[in-house]
């Protein structure tokens, strides 16, 4: 007999890469824009701009760890790409916050203030 609990959890696990793929495309993406908007007007700081670059190094590694660790558990190739996402998309994710700056409250939209 098949074994579709086998079957449905390795597409839940693809399907959670894949959300996770996406999520990580997107706060990239801002990180991005940000980057090159500080670097146009001359305000990114010197550890900005040498965060950009030492920040891949050390991702990559923590990636390969993680991708790694999966594969030695046999855990499937499911696991295996959504464990080596992981570490990219919290970096992504932690840039994009720390880039924002920080939030008042009209950035978050609370709406007109009575006065």
């Amino acid at each position: 007999m098949f074994d579709f609990s086998a079957l449905l959890t390795a597409a839940q696990t693809w399907n959670k890469a894949a959300f996770a793929y996406g999520q990580m495309v997107i706060t990239a993406n801002v990180v991005i824009q940000r980057r090159c908007m500080q670097m146009a007007l001359g305000t990114m700081k010197p550890e900005e701009a040498a965060r950009m670059v030492l920040e891949k190094p050390a991702a990559m590694a923590k990636l390969f760890e993680m991708a790694a660790r999966a594969h030695a558990a046999q855990r499937g190739t499911a696991a295996v790409a959504l464990a080596a996402i992981t570490p990219i998309g919290a970096k992504t994710a932690s840039n994009a916050k720390r880039l924002s700056g920080p939030k008042t409250a009209s950035r978050r939209g609370s709406g007109p203030t009575k006065g």
